[in-house]
């Protein structure tokens, strides 16, 4: 059994609130590290917070400007010497299938400054994956790392509004996905979900109606109600008029919900798509910053017996798809001025070296020095999806 198999079999059969423990003894052990800790980044991706201090707000780190933040970001290993303790610190990101959960920080004893070979980082590299794995199946014991995950305390909406997203980011080799809602920790509605099999991607955007519990109980309606849809093998058409069934069967068409539903056919890149009330999609193409336009057809929950109707498009390798919800082009600044559809296109095109995972941070923080200081009236969220496509495919 090579080591870093040995480690995952201990995680595994550790408490799951054992499992950093567990890890930092066998890290010791092997490495003499002198510290071994996870720091998780929270809500709104901005803090880097330790597993250990997590009482302690002032122990977190910002996600810009540190070095921990610096391997988050570029999800490669950082490493730090210290001349005066002789010692190195490697941060190491702690990620799995392209969801960014934290940082694993190992400082080790180094009086030549040279850091840890290619065998030991390869070795950490290999602890901090398999981390990352026991992190997410760990979180259905324990609350230890959704608590460690918050800076301040999530509403009640916010806390049912988190638990329905699939992760804040994927990567496959067709596609990679980055997310973000903002205010971060309390939610008005807004949400997203996706899920992939061997050729097919389905990807929802959801823009909310409402604020506080009611807002979030009727995302929480849509979003199982689709994917109750979904897992029964349904068509694109049939999941969104189950879906509004199921909302307008409980509020009689007093609330509705706005929604995009998109099947990506990953062999080809052929879309199936439904504009049901219309949360934007952007597309960059070429360097090109353009509009997708759609359909608009009714969303859901809002008159019985709507019929559904699929559209399609293409999306070509390198394509950078955005979707974004009105609380972004809608959003004031303290004169009163809407962010705009302009303002967004720019936003866009700045942002087109970044990875998908790290876009709607960038762009959420645009917003952020347009809106200034004052509360958000409305949810922000961004969902940036880029296009390899299938390598060898047509």
């Amino acid at each position: 059994m090579d080591r870093p198999s040995a480690v995952e079999r201990l995680m595994r059969e550790a408490a799951p609130h054992r499992i950093v423990e567990v890890l930092r003894t066998q890290i010791e052990l092997r490495h003499q590290a002198l510290g071994v800790e996870l720091l998780l980044a929270d809500y709104a991706t901005s803090r880097l917070r330790p597993v250990s201090d997590m009482n302690h707000p002032g122990s977190s780190l910002p996600v810009h400007g540190s070095d921990a933040g610096r391997a988050f970001g570029a999800q490669e290993p950082h490493c730090v010497h210290v001349p005066e303790s002789s010692t190195t610190t490697v941060h190491l990101p702690v990620t799995v299938r392209g969801d960014r959960l934290g940082v694993l920080s190992v400082t080790l004893p180094d009086d030549d400054g040279t850091g840890p070979g290619g065998d030991a980082l390869d070795d950490l590299l290999g602890c901090a994956q398999a981390l990352a794995h026991e992190v997410v199946v760990a979180e259905r014991d324990t609350d230890l790392f959704l608590q460690a995950r918050r800076t301040e305390r999530l509403t009640l909406a916010a806390e049912m509004q988190w638990q329905l997203l699939p992760g804040r980011s994927c990567t496959r080799d067709e596609y990679s996905i980055g997310a973000q809602l903002q205010p971060a920790y309390a939610i008005h509605g807004d949400s997203f979900d996706w899920s992939a099999t061997a050729d097919e991607l389905v990807l929802t955007v959801n823009n909310g109606m409402g604020e506080g519990i009611e807002a979030a109980l009727l995302t929480n309606l849509a979003v199982n109600a689709l994917r109750n849809a979904r897992r029964a093998g349904l068509g694109l058409a049939d999941q969104a008029y189950l879906a509004d069934q199921a909302i307008y069967g409980q509020h009689h068409g007093s609330r509705h919900l706005a929604t995009l539903l998109l099947r990506f056919h990953l062999p080809t890149g052929n879309v199936e798509i439904i504009d049901a009330g219309s949360p934007r999609i952007w597309r960059l193409r070429a360097g090109v910053v353009e509009a997708v336009e759609l359909e608009a057809q009714m969303p859901l929950g809002m008159f019985q017996d709507t019929v559904y109707t699929v559209q399609h498009f293409k999306v070509e390798p390198g394509d950078r798809l955005f979707f974004v919800s009105d609380g972004v082009y809608d959003a004031l600044s303290p004169a009163g001025e809407r962010y705009s559809l302009r303002a967004l296109a720019r936003a866009i095109a700045e942002t087109r070296l970044l990875p998908a995972s790290q876009v709607p941070g960038a762009v959420l923080e645009t917003l952020l020095g347009h809106r200034g200081s004052a509360p958000a009236l409305d949810d922000a969220l961004v969902l940036c999806l880029d296009w390899h496509g299938r390598p060898g495919a047509s």
